[in-house]
């Protein structure tokens, strides 16, 4: 690619760009010359600014073999030295790859992160560069290796067979031929030939599959770990996480998540604390988001995360553990420990935080403070008062009782902890929810974790930036700073970030651009490398499918967190003999697209704290589709679980009418052979289903086709009486043989949970 191309690329002027390539040490070059092909993804992802030579973090190199200091005069063993410092690079190349030496490799690579830069430090070895290598070899000594050349190959064959432990390489899923020679140190020619050599044709731009990089990676020595995007980003973030200045750290708030069981109060306690009234805002009296606000305590602030506490909403509390300091766990005194306290007491040890215990509604006449403490022991908690280390805290939300022991016992905590952050620097955080605003667009909560987030700022979230338009905190007030340990809704996002995921600032909206827009690519190379021919067994597991009774849904929530936590319940609902089919799902309200999409898959629409417009509303009633609204997510939940158990195929369940024994057997012209029976228990009814049994073996099964006593025809015939029966096309009846008479009755079956 020429310069001018990807000048106009990256929407800069050639100029501009010739002057970063000259800070990249690349001169002599005009307009119309070509870039090297090394540089031009580091352009890309920089938005033609200069960046640093290699990406270190992501070359997965060993260290160095290690060789004897250099003498003054040249000595046979020395010119040894040269071929075992070429060996290592057997392509001609000299970068990435190296001996099969498995003592140095553990030590530096302990770690499966990649973290390069450590590695010399931990041998005390020369820097991990190409430019050692051919100084070992002086030029008088060149022709010596030309002798063991032939043996080159086979030590390197085992090594590319069982490459050294520890030495991983991370690569993103769908990665090209240029990414992977990027991250390898290597051409892009380079990979292409040895994929070639392999049975690959590709090209340079060519998204591979996991199986492709797998080879290519034994080719070279790696071993290659495929991972997500997501993974990758945190990689990223890892590697361009400065160095603390202890100098530069201030206090600053604590994050306290407040976790338990559903309906055990954790709201109405915050509203005792922030004295508000967010419980009457919450339908069916359970928290359904991630709401994050600060209360102030003696001069001093304090972060509040409240989570919902319903079983479907295991991510947000999952992710409310993460990114905080304290987990305050409410229990019911009333209640004692339930289900979802537990789940939240492992999401708090897994984040290796803290845990304060608020034992609550202690003014009920049937609470038991000292049950809660004896079943918390159980679970390792056990209490200060008893000899443990554990801060139990006995409250009343509704009551007011105590909240100042709690809060101080927080405070506490948090001196201890010697909370600090940095708010100098380019700022960092976490989205805790996400939605879409009908007049404000996207609108994203997130947590400042380090540096400062001012109006203005250029952020970048996944595949997302944004422009910080305004930023509003909890109680709908403009805020122009954000620091450390500060909740605030941020404005001026390009689409609806991920939850969970971690934003950081960048020098200008341009290159968030071009970071979200290389982040994005990769996310298509992945899907398309997905996206391949089925084999015969996938055909055969979708024929099977096919035969499976599906409900179509296209879900719209409020926000992400809700919506995750939605669907993952419909998908968690058993899927044996009926399936729940996520057409689509979104945030936002309910438009014509939802509708029309909804039409023609057959499917239901279900909104969660959404409505759809006038036009939606018009089309959904003109084509009959069914829309269902929802506030509370366990109505959503148990109508999908009923909709589902109607779909389920009814049980079948059998009953015995009666028995009739044949005593003897009568040809009646036009009608066959008569069974004269005597009725010996239950009831003969007429078209009731029968089977003839005959020495304990069924060999009939069909209905009556006449039923008679004496010359008249009956409905039916009971216990005690004699009959004559015919069977509905079947003549072979014989004396002794046993007519037994029964109807199968239809069940509607329910879903398990």
């Amino acid at each position: 690619m020429r310069i001018h191309e990807l000048a106009r690329e990256l929407d800069v002027s050639s100029k501009e760009l010739l002057e970063t390539l000259e800070k990249m040490g690349v001169t002599g070059k005009s307009a119309s010359s070509s870039v090297p092909e090394d540089l031009v993804p580091r352009l890309r992802a920089s938005g033609g600014k200069a960046t640093k030579a290699a990406k270190p973090r992501q070359v997965m190199e060993p260290p160095p073999k290690p060789r004897a200091k250099p003498k003054p005069k040249p000595a046979a063993p020395k010119a040894a030295a040269a071929p075992a410092a070429e060996k290592a690079s057997p392509e001609g190349n000299g970068a990435a790859v190296a001996p099969p030496a498995p003592t140095p490799v553990p030590a530096a690579t302990a770690p499966r992160v990649p973290t390069p830069v450590a590695a010399p430090a931990a041998t005390g070895s020369a820097p991990m560069s190409s430019t050692p290598a051919p100084a070992t070899a002086p030029s008088p000594a060149a022709p010596t290796p030309a002798a063991p050349t032939p043996s080159t190959p086979t030590p390197s064959a085992p090594a590319a067979a069982a490459p050294p432990e520890g030495l991983v390489l991370q690569v993103v899923r769908g990665s090209t031929p240029q990414l992977f020679a990027e991250k390898t140190n290597r051409s892009p020619a380079d990979i292409v030939k040895i994929l070639f050599m392999s049975g690959e044709m590709v090209t340079a731009t060519t998204s591979l599959s996991d199986e492709a990089l797998q080879t290519l990676g034994s080719e070279l020595g790696y071993h290659v770990e495929v991972v997500g995007l997501e993974d990758e980003l945190q990689a990223e973030e890892r590697e361009r996480e400065d160095e603390v200045d202890e100098s530069k750290l201030v206090p600053r708030s604590p994050v306290v998540t407040v976790m338990g069981h559903v309906d055990h109060g954790k709201t109405k306690l915050l509203d005792a604390i922030r004295v508000t009234d967010v419980v009457a805002g919450e339908f069916g009296g359970i928290t359904q988001h991630i709401g994050a606000y600060q209360a102030h305590v003696n001069g001093r602030e304090i972060t509040f995360i409240d989570t919902p506490g319903h079983e479907a909403f295991t991510a947000m509390r999952a992710r409310g553990a993460q990114i905080t300091d304290i987990a305050v766990l409410v229990v019911a005194a009333d209640d004692g420990v339930m289900p979802q306290t537990v789940e939240a007491l492992d999401h708090a040890r897994a984040a290796g935080v803290p845990v304060i215990v608020a034992v609550n509604k202690i003014d009920k006449e049937e609470a038991d403070a000292n049950r809660v403490r004896t079943q918390m022991v159980e679970r390792g908690l056990v209490p200060s008062e008893w000899g443990g280390d554990t801060e139990f805290v006995d409250v009343s939300a509704k009551t007011s009782a105590n909240l100042e022991g709690l809060l101080e016992t927080v405070l506490i905590v948090a001196d201890l902890a010697e909370l600090k952050g940095d708010p100098t620097g380019h700022a960092r955080g976490t989205v805790l929810e996400a939605h879409l605003d009908k007049g404000r667009g996207p609108v994203a909560t997130v947590l400042v974790q380090k540096g400062t987030l001012e109006v203005g700022d250029a952020l970048v979230c996944g595949t997302t930036y944004c422009k910080v338009r305004a930023m509003v905190d909890e109680n709908g007030h403009s805020v122009d700073v954000a620091g450390p340990a500060k909740p605030v809704q941020v404005l001026g996002w390009n689409g609806v970030p991920n939850v969970g995921d971690e934003l950081r600032e960048v020098e200008d909206e341009r290159e968030a651009r071009h970071i979200a827009a290389e982040r994005e690519s990769r996310v298509r190379s992945a899907e398309v490398v997905n996206q391949r021919p089925a084999s015969l067994q996938e055909l055969l597991r979708r024929q099977e499918r096919q035969d499976i009774p599906e409900l179509n849904l296209v879900v719209k929530a409020d926000v992400q967190g809700s919506l995750g936590a939605l669907t993952d319940a419909f998908l968690k609902l058993p899927q044996d003999e009926v399936r729940v089919s996520l057409v689509h799902s979104g945030v936002g309200a309910i438009t014509e697209h939802d509708v029309d999409l909804a039409k023609t898959a057959s499917a239901i629409v279900v909104g969660f704290n959404v409505r759809p417009n006038a036009n939606a509303r018009e089309l959904a009633e003109r084509e009959g589709v069914d829309i269902r609204l929802y506030r509370v997510i366990y109505d959503a939940i148990d109508d999908v679980k009923a909709a589902l158990s109607g779909m389920l195929k009814p049980e079948e369940r059998e009953s015995i009418l009666g028995e009739a024994e044949v005593r003897q057997t009568f040809r009646v012209p036009k009608l066959g052979v008569i069974a004269g029976c005597y009725v010996t228990r239950g009831t003969i009814r007429r078209n009731s289903q029968v089977r003839l049994i005959r020495d304990g073996v069924v060999v009939y099964e069909g209905r009556v086709g006449s039923l008679r006593r004496f010359k008249d025809d009956v409905a039916e015939v009971r216990e005690g009486f004699e009959c004559g029966i015919g069977l509905e096309n079947f003549q072979d009846v014989k004396e002794g043989d046993v007519i037994e008479a029964f109807e199968v009755e239809e069940f509607a079956r329910q879903i398990s949970s």
